[in-house]
């Protein structure tokens, strides 16, 4: 299994590496800054740069799964009533776009692995029935993300290449803080059970990390 986590530097996408290396997988990931976990193949990457992308698919070979984990939660002024517009874009730009940039980027790879699937993690705060203001960049980002991942699982469905987005809940990461409800580490051992068992029967879903569908 070689698995491709983004944002591995820390958090989630940390855990996930993690996890996948205890499993025996092979685990790239990319990362802006800081370092990967031991053990995992490291690529540098701005998920902003989309024309450097093609680099990375170049450079990894055959996989199995995607996880597209990098995000950022956005700028500071982000209340509907006083946004920071350009913080708002590149939070679209990171969370939205960047992902469904690197999907296509690494078609070609997922092909060859045989057996490709792709999950994005999205978040609870892009649920439609959740009237909360703040944060509203990152809510919309995320809401954003969600449907562009049915859409892609929409257009993948004759390939047999399962898409899904994953609800981790409230976790205790530097974007969480330390009051949230869930350590990182026992999450993305589910996230990995799920992904591993990912099929077309729950392609285009919104899943909870142990793999439940919740709604949009």
């Amino acid at each position: 299994m070689h698995l491709l986590v983004t944002g591995v530097n820390r958090g989630l996408g940390a855990a996930l590496a993690q996890a996948g290396l205890a499993r025996g997988w092979r685990v790239s990931g990319t990362l802006r800054q800081g370092t990967a976990p031991a053990g995992v193949t490291a690529h540098p990457l701005e998920m902003t740069d989309f024309a450097g992308l093609s680099a990375l698919a170049d450079r990894l070979g055959p996989l199995d799964c995607l996880i597209a984990n990098a995000g950022v939660i956005g700028p500071a002024r982000q209340d509907p009533l006083e946004m920071d517009f350009d913080g708002f874009l590149d939070t679209l730009r990171v969370n939205t776009l960047a992902p469904l940039a690197l999907v296509q980027a690494l078609l070609p790879n997922l092909r060859a692995g045989g057996a490709g699937r792709v999950l994005a993690i999205s978040s609870g705060m892009a649920w439609m029935g959740y009237r909360k203001a703040d944060r509203l960049a990152y809510r919309a980002s995320k809401a954003a993300l969600n449907k562009v991942m049915q859409g892609l699982a929409t257009a993948l469905e004759p390939e047999r290449i399962p898409v899904a987005v994953i609800d981790p809940g409230w976790l205790r990461t530097d974007m969480g803080g330390p009051d949230a409800d869930l350590p990182p580490e026992p999450v993305a051992r589910d996230i990995l059970d799920t992904a591993a068992h990912l099929d077309m029967a729950r392609t285009g879903q919104f899943l909870t990390a142990r793999g439940t569908p919740r709604p949009f």
